[in-house]
């Protein structure tokens, strides 16, 4: 406001300068020069005083007139004048000073180069992320450490990440400690893993840890339409970034504009190929013992530039994995501390039953449960409630407007029957947790098991017992109705199925005679950060067809091998679609019990309580 207010006044004294030195007309009465000059020769005028072809004068009888002499030669105005005794006063041009001159001439000069310094002071001081000026600016934005309310506490079920962030917050704590002997912190840290694992709360817990300013920026927020926006953005945040140094600059989904170079149609002229060198020349510009640590986040490490993963940039590389069990509970911890539990929730059976949730997806299942508990007018979450929240979340909202006739409710009934069979029978496979026909999603039915246990890589048996059970549900149709009466149903268990199957053979060497040689194309899709260059590899019209001719035996072998297992326990299918058609969903204790013969055909609803969803 200071600078603004000392611009008016400058424009005002300018202004007041220059109308001083204008002559503006009075109200003097304007006569005609003809009449004028009869009333000279009348004897009525008294006095009279020219100024160019400006003349005014006094009249005898009292008053004052003005008139303008034509740009002719008027030989006898003069001699009328003397004649009739009338004061001539003559009136010398006014000469203006050189100052004066000056603000004449250059006013239109002043004012312009006014305006452009205070557009060019809008642009230094920010003026706003919609100011024409300001597209070259950084976007970044910054959280003074007064602000930052997330601390490692915040933070729960990657604990290995935290222990490499850590020597990055005593560092930024203490950086005498490690100067003395001469130890280097590394510049960057990259963060890598699954959507929702918790890399940017990561980033913003080490900055509330270390009590220093963060930077926070999208890759996306580099590249626009103009060039060299991008390149002009990367100088402009790390200048802030030493001007507020010891601090942090986080980077989210850094692979926006880190991929690879070379793979664009734009060539060495390509925008965000200019951002990811201004980056690379930041990194390696300033020094360790300013204190600037950048983090970045990515999903995607396969597709970045390695000259960003060498030494020297981003030295130390961090695996945010999915959490285990003891993860997951110990983020269900954090997230249900705002909220009222009751005394039967039990989180430890909640995470056991929520493998592959990721930090962001136990959040979500606790919000659930809450809405769900107002939904029901209830005071506290139950477990029921977190029961229902992660049903949600695992098989898809219900869709009970959806209104199936008994035929096709009865047929959905035996395909949801044929996968609970074969994969409850299957060795390896993962248990059963529920059976549903209420449509969920896109699916009309759904049956969906849970391991009882994390795991990390599948054996070639379970692999196997995975597309046996795909193909349980296209096989109970079949049995029941005929091969004439199959319906679509099953098009998503059959890509599941042949991708598993195809997977096994090209990918993991799980083939009787191609061996455990790798097939699988991974260089297909170009623009996905690999060079055009590179297109993988090609294989023979040989090898090709003995692919899918081991495809097609994988599948075979396990459609019959679901056939028979499913024609050995067809009452069993047909006890278990009676129950999912009275009661619409069914549990793992009661396929247990089906599967066990504890339930049979006529005593099916008096042995077994039957327990709604």
């Amino acid at each position: 406001m200071r600078n603004n207010w000392i611009i008016w006044v400058v424009i005002t004294v300018i202004l007041i300068s220059l109308f001083s030195n204008f002559n503006f007309p009075t109200n003097t009465n304007a006569i005609d020069y003809s009449e004028f000059v009869t009333q000279v020769k009348a004897g009525q005028v008294s006095r009279v005083s020219v100024d160019g072809l400006t003349i005014s004068g006094e009249y005898t009888s009292g008053g004052t007139f003005e008139t303008i002499r034509p740009a002719i030669s008027d030989d006898n105005l003069m001699n009328d004048l003397v004649a009739n005794n009338v004061q001539v006063v003559g009136v010398l041009p006014e000469e203006r000073g050189i100052l004066t001159q000056l603000l004449i001439a250059t006013f239109p000069v002043i004012i312009f180069v006014l305006i452009f310094s205070y557009l060019m002071r809008q642009q230094a001081g920010g003026g706003g992320k919609n100011n024409p000026f300001n597209f070259g600016k950084s976007r970044a934005k910054k959280i003074m450490e007064k602000d930052l309310d997330i601390t490692f506490n915040d933070v729960a079920g990657v604990d290995e990440a935290k222990q490499e962030l850590e020597e990055i917050v005593e560092f930024l704590k203490m950086p005498d400690k490690f100067h003395e002997v001469g130890g280097k912190i590394p510049k960057g840290v990259l963060m890598s893993g699954a959507p929702g694992t918790g890399k940017t709360l990561l980033a913003r817990a080490t900055a509330g840890e270390a009590k220093v300013p963060f930077f926070y920026m999208s890759g996306s927020d580099f590249v626009e339409m103009f060039v060299g926006v991008g390149a002009s953005r990367v100088r402009d945040l790390f200048e802030q970034a030493r001007k507020n140094a010891p601090c942090i600059i986080f980077i989210d989904e850094i692979d926006a504009v880190g991929r690879q170079r070379g793979t664009g149609l734009g060539g060495g002229h390509d925008e965000r190929e200019q951002t990811l060198n201004q980056i690379l020349v930041e990194m390696d510009g300033f020094d360790s013992k300013l204190g600037i640590i950048v983090i970045a986040a990515t999903n995607r490490a396969d597709v970045l530039d390695p000259a960003l993963l060498r030494p020297g940039r981003f030295d130390r590389q961090v695996m945010v994995d999915l959490p285990d069990i003891n993860g997951r509970v110990a983020i269900l911890e954090v997230h249900t501390k705002k909220i009222t539990l009751d005394s039967n929730v039990n989180l430890h059976d909640i995470a056991k039953g929520t493998p592959g949730f990721s930090g962001a997806d136990l959040a979500n299942l606790v919000n659930e449960a809450s809405l769900i508990t107002v939904r029901e007018n209830l005071k506290k979450v139950n477990m029921i409630c977190l029961e229902k929240a992660r049903d949600k979340i695992i098989m898809g909202p219900e869709r009970k407007s959806i209104m199936m006739d008994d035929k096709e409710k009865l047929n959905t009934a035996n395909h949801e029957a044929g996968h609970a069979i074969i994969g409850f029978l299957m060795p390896g496979h993962d248990k059963v947790y529920k059976v549903s026909i209420i449509p969920r999603g896109r699916a009309l039915g759904i049956t969906t098991f849970l391991p009882e246990k994390d795991k990390y890589s599948h054996s070639k048996e379970t692999l196997l017992s995975s597309i046996c059970t795909l193909f349980g549900g296209r096989i109970a149709e079949e049995l029941i109705n005929g091969e004439d009466n199959i319906t679509t149903g099953a098009q998503n268990d059959i890509e599941r199925a042949s991708h598993i199957a195809r997977m096994m053979v090209t990918k993991w060497g799980f083939s009787r005679d191609l061996g455990p040689i790798n097939y699988h194309d991974q260089d297909k899709e170009v623009f996905l950060g690999k060079s055009f260059a590179h297109h993988g590899f090609e294989v023979s019209q040989t090898t090709a067809q003995k692919v899918d001719e081991e495809v097609k035996y994988i599948i075979t072998q396990c459609y019959e091998r679901s056939r028979k297992i499913l024609t050995d326990n067809i009452d069993k299918l047909h006890i278990m679609a009676e129950m999912l058609m009275s009661h619409e969903t069914i549990d793992s204790e009661q396929v247990k019990a089906v599967m066990d013969g504890t339930l049979k055909a006529e005593d099916k609803d008096e042995k077994v309580e039957l327990k709604e969803a």
